[in-house]
């Protein structure tokens, strides 16, 4: 197939959206630029596993302007704007595999379609792309050249193929680039999650006791856009140093088994499966609201909610509710997906500019430089992150401070005492 979505005739109001995005991505504006003019990705192949976002759409369109052959697949089948889809292959010639709402068969084939492609470069937001074809097509591996990773979980994924000697070529964590996840995971997630929660439930959190579970980067988004809403937030954590780090942010800190007792909102953002399991549906309040703002859908144990359930129904749009034998309801977001994307629209464009600006940056550093690199994963080099921060800075009117020649010497020396 040239292509899969759901309906072409949506083209219009995508492409309209992705003007809107674009507005409020002038890193990646600036980066286009250049790209249009030197085209540094001429002649490559880069598949992409991504979001179908607006935001995704224009580094999409950046990486064609660069000279590459691209093609698009969805990171989530509960994430995919069908209209932004529709535009990018009516409006801008890109190759879309991915139809919101498909089923699991349906998205490992739009996978294995972006790979039929032989790509040279993979772009990964959760590492399906890279998994699939280590797993199901490891003819076409000796064709790549190297792919990036957007997603704490892919990262985790990755760095355990790497540890066991079975990742093939080399790989940049985008994820960990400071200008992505110290403002894409946090800024991003925080808002991105409760908007999400918001269109969903249309409930109140003043007043609310708000549990998150895990406090990285993303669980500190969210924890501190609950308490900004009048929300009581509890965290829980496995981690010391970071559940230390909650209870001196000013937050209630406490095991899950006691915070399901107090939470009327539930959110999981660890990256790891059952961090909510039946111990903790037993013993929650009447009315109590679980989402998932991680990538995979495996923090929230739906099997067990289903087994101690009596009626399941969607009682509104990406609310489902289950009764349980002893009458409590208890209601699940987004079918424990990304509440952010299935029930919203995912992170504003301004935080995604400089995340995909790191894509975008990662990709020409990769094809320039594949043949030095291991197949290990890599942190995006600090000039790459140097050069995202100046340029959104510059892009804000934003101006700093340069260190003089005195003060680098004295930074570089171990002579000058008290």
């Amino acid at each position: 197939m040239d292509y899969h979505v759901k309906d072409l005739s949506l083209s219009e109001k995508g492409k309209l959206r992705i003007e809107w995005a674009e507005k409020d991505m002038p890193v990646l504006r600036q980066i286009r630029e250049r790209f249009k003019e030197e085209k540094p990705l001429e002649g490559v192949r880069i598949g992409a596993c991504l979001h179908v976002t607006t935001e995704t759409a224009n580094l999409m369109i950046t990486l064609k302007e660069g000279g590459a052959e691209v093609y698009l697949t969805a990171s989530n089948p509960l994430s995919t704007q069908d209209d932004v889809a529709a535009s990018l292959v009516k409006d801008y010639d890109i190759p879309v595999f991915a139809i919101h709402g498909e089923d699991k068969e349906t998205y490992y084939m739009h996978i294995r379609e972006v790979l039929k492609r032989k790509p040279n470069i993979t772009m990964d937001d959760g590492a399906d792309l890279i998994s699939t074809l280590h797993k199901e097509m490891q003819e076409l591996i000796p064709e790549v050249y190297g792919g990036t990773e957007e997603t704490t979980t892919g990262v985790i994924r990755l760095k355990a193929m790497a540890e066991k000697g079975q990742l093939r070529f080399p790989v940049i964590a985008v994820n960990d680039a400071y200008t992505k996840h110290l403002f894409d995971n946090r800024y991003g997630t925080g808002q991105s999650t409760i908007d999400g929660i918001l269109r969903a439930t249309n409930r109140l959190i003043a007043g609310s006791t708000f549990v998150v579970a895990g406090y990285g980067w993303c669980g500190k988004g969210v924890a501190m856009r609950a308490k900004g809403m009048g929300a009581d937030v509890i965290v829980t954590e496995v981690d010391p140093l970071k559940a230390l780090e909650a209870r001196m942010d000013g937050f209630r800190v406490m095991p899950m088994k006691e915070a399901a007792k107090e939470g009327d909102f539930f959110v999981t953002v660890t990256g790891n499966k059952n961090v909510i399991d039946e111990e903790h549906f037993s013993v929650m309040k009447d009315g109590a609201i679980v989402a998932n703002s991680g990538h995979f859908d495996v923090e929230i144990n739906i099997k067990a909610l289903e087994k101690m359930a009596d009626s399941v129904r969607e009682i509104r749009e990406n609310v489902k509710e289950y009764r349980l034998k002893d009458g409590r309801n208890i209601y699940l977001l987004a079918d424990g997906r990304l509440v952010n994307l299935a029930a919203a629209e995912g992170h504003p464009a301004a935080v995604m500019d400089m995340s995909f600006a790191n894509q975008a940056l990662s990709a020409e550093y990769i094809y320039k430089n594949h043949e030095k690199l291991e197949n290990k994963v890599y942190k995006v080099p600090d000039e790459l992150d140097l050069e995202v921060a100046r340029l959104k800075l510059k892009s804000m009117g934003v101006e700093i401070d340069s260190l003089t020649e005195e003060q680098i010497e004295y930074l570089s020396s171990w002579e000058f005492g008290t």
